[in-house]
């Protein structure tokens, strides 16, 4: 199983309610999640905004790439991408650039 973390930037004026809307994500969007792969998945959020994601998956491209399928997703997304500091036009899902672990302590 491959572990993968990632960054994003939350809006400053938009903290508050981003935790909002994850305190309630929609029931569809979390059985989407678990159906595509998505496993032990985690938000981490900085008073500054730094939004650190870290999930398990057997293979993260396809687990990216099933969500993407996904009308669920497709609305999530589009929801939440006025929450993100440079997207550059992308979606907040499509910005997740994996980061590359150099430590693991099992």
């Amino acid at each position: 199983m491959q572990r993968v973390c990632f960054v994003l930037k939350v809006r400053a004026d938009r903290i508050e309610e981003y935790r909002a809307r994850h305190a309630a994500v929609w029931p569809e969007m979390l059985d989407a999640l678990k159906a595509t792969g998505w496993h032990d998945y985690s938000l981490f959020l900085r008073e500054d905004g730094l939004l650190v994601g870290c999930l398990r998956t057997d293979d993260f491209a396809a687990a990216q790439a099933g969500m993407a399928a996904t009308e669920v997703n497709a609305r999530w997304q589009k929801e939440m991408a006025p929450f993100f500091e440079s997207l550059d036009g992308a979606r907040p899902d499509e910005a997740m650039r994996p980061l590359t672990e150099v430590f693991h302590l099992a």
